[in-house]
């Protein structure tokens, strides 16, 4: 965290704030960058103090209000690893997910501190740390020990839970109405992303015809998107780092008419402002691991919407029976 330019930033001017904006930047640096991307109200909530407060606090910083606070946090998150992020924090200072309140980032209360805690801030080394963020420190050498174990899988649960509940019901129909209603569903992701795609891809493709990947080679893409238009849903699942090829297919697809279904991350990818249908994600997996998990869930949640819409009961049935013809 500490080579994020933003997260830096709060760390240095911590010591001259008034207490209601060290409240605010405690809430923000314990659980970095994700307190930053709900909503105003959210935050304030979190760190006890009143919107107004929240509020100077960004004016003072210089940034045009919290919207160019959240552009400035997701442009200096959107390029870094998750695993990196991950192995540069000792497990003392890994973020706890919080249960979602409200927005569909999945803001939830700040953990209750003592009132006679130290007012450095969150992230800063204190007495017994080690000497580097990634070294172990004199509390608890164990790495990933049973704690922290059982500390990844809480926060899986959790995670799992906010990024369901943030998934609305009108979110699902209108994104059922495009994978039931679309001529042809090409879905693409990233180097991780690119499995919830397969799966959405085979399991679609049993409800309903016309469900395809994108393909691989530059030709075989220029051949789909030759035939592409207004009818055609392309589904994109863009994580950061967000895929160039991702984007070049999305962008010529889109120059063709076709609609996108989109399903990202907390800080968007740059897809977003394209997206007929958005499903952002609210929270990442726990520890090293990209979100699979949630991508699945989410997806998960998009078939069954669609099935609801398809009828597909007559289509399984002929599945089934030439499964059976042929084996």
């Amino acid at each position: 965290m500490e080579t994020d330019p933003v997260a830096s930033r709060l760390s240095a001017v911590y010591s001259e704030l008034p207490p209601g904006e060290r409240a605010i930047v405690r809430v923000l640096l314990d659980d970095y960058p994700f307190a930053a991307l709900g909503s105003l109200r959210a935050l304030a909530e979190r760190a006890g103090v009143s919107p107004p407060t929240a509020s100077r606090l960004f004016d003072r910083l210089g940034y045009g209000g919290f919207a160019d606070f959240q552009s400035a946090v997701r442009d200096g998150a959107r390029d870094r690893s998750r695993l990196l992020e991950y192995v540069t924090r000792s497990p003392g200072t890994r973020p706890r997910p919080s249960a979602p309140a409200g927005g569909p980032l999945g803001t939830g209360p700040a953990e209750s501190r003592s009132p006679t805690a130290p007012s450095r801030p969150p992230g800063s080394a204190g007495p017994g740390a080690g000497s580097t963020e990634g070294g172990s420190a004199t509390s608890g050498a164990s790495g990933a020990g049973p704690s922290e174990l059982q500390r990844a899988a809480e926060d899986l649960r959790s995670g799992l839970d906010g990024t369901l509940e943030a998934v609305s019901e009108p979110l699902l129909t209108a994104a059922a109405a495009l994978l039931a209603g679309a001529t042809t569903v090409w879905a693409l992701g990233g180097p991780l992303s690119e499995l919830a795609a397969e799966y959405l891809i085979r399991q679609l493709a049993s409800l309903r015809p016309g469900a395809h990947r994108v393909p691989e080679s530059v030709q075989a893409r220029a051949r789909t998107v030759l035939d592409l238009g207004p009818s055609d849903l392309v589904v994109a699942y863009d994580f950061r780092r967000y895929s160039p090829g991702t984007a070049r297919f999305v962008h010529t697809a889109r120059d063709r008419g076709a609609r996108l279904l989109l399903v990202t991350d907390a800080w968007e990818s740059p897809l977003a402002a394209q997206a007929e249908v958005l499903v952002r994600l609210p929270r990442e997996a726990a520890g090293p691991i990209a979100p699979l998990a949630h991508e699945i869930a989410v997806t998960e949640l998009l078939l069954v919407a669609a099935a609801t819409r398809l009828a597909p009961a007559t289509r399984l049935a002929d599945l089934d029976a030439l499964t059976q013809s042929l084996q």
